[in-house]
């Protein structure tokens, strides 16, 4: 999406930036684990069909991603590398024709060692203010294999509620409807992140 392509999100656990080309080999480099493609339902894809995805939902409208980079080691270590400080992706995919307030939301903390620590609670929570302040977005849908509960509980944890099970998918289906109480609790959540001006990787730490 070329809407966030010039924005970054700065958090307390998590920065997210628009996913770039520099981003592509680490990207690729976690899409060989055999677990990753299984929790994503992905298939294994070479470098040069990495670089083409990437390409391609840079241009797509109904698709809005970013890279999460862990924001200590980014703003501990000025002029260091993005690629050297992502631990995953979050993602909205805006593919209802009928219904262009509802996004669906996707995320993945690939770096298992940066796995339940909050990051990506925070990025799921930014994406979703992001959704619904730049987007238009009023209801938001997860899907998420039945054997990941981590991932399950933590979408409860921020109000999810599960409105569908596939046996024949194996996942759930949960859902989140944004009224005026649910939006300002997001609001709220998220009134310490820091929107701005990205470039390609040439924004600073603060």
């Amino acid at each position: 999406m070329r809407l966030n392509q010039n924005t970054l999100l700065l958090g307390k656990k998590v920065v997210l930036v628009p996913y770039t080309s520099e981003h592509v080999p680490r990207y690729h480099e976690w899409m060989k684990s055999e677990e990753l493609q299984r929790l994503t339902a992905s298939e294994p894809l070479t470098l040069e069909q990495e670089h083409g995805m990437q390409h391609s939902w840079r241009e797509d409208g109904d698709k809005c991603t970013f890279i999460v980079l862990d924001a200590e080691k980014w703003q501990a270590h000025p002029g260091t590398t993005e690629e050297s400080c992502m631990v995953g992706d979050v993602n909205l995919f805006l593919t209802d024709l009928d219904d262009p307030t509802l996004g669906e939301i996707e995320v993945m903390i690939a770096e298992p060692s940066c796995r339940g620590k909050g990051l990506g609670t925070e990025a799921v929570l930014m994406m979703l203010s992001y959704g619904v302040t730049k987007l238009g977005l009023t209801k938001f849908e997860a899907k998420i294999g039945q054997e990941n509960e981590p991932s399950i509980r933590m979408f409860q944890k921020l109000h999810f509620e599960q409105v569908a099970v596939s046996s024949i998918f194996q996942e759930v289906t949960l859902r989140l409807t944004m009224g005026e109480p649910e939006r300002q609790w997001l609001l709220e959540q998220t009134s310490h992140v820091e929107e701005q001006l990205y470039r390609d990787g040439s924004a600073e730490p603060c």
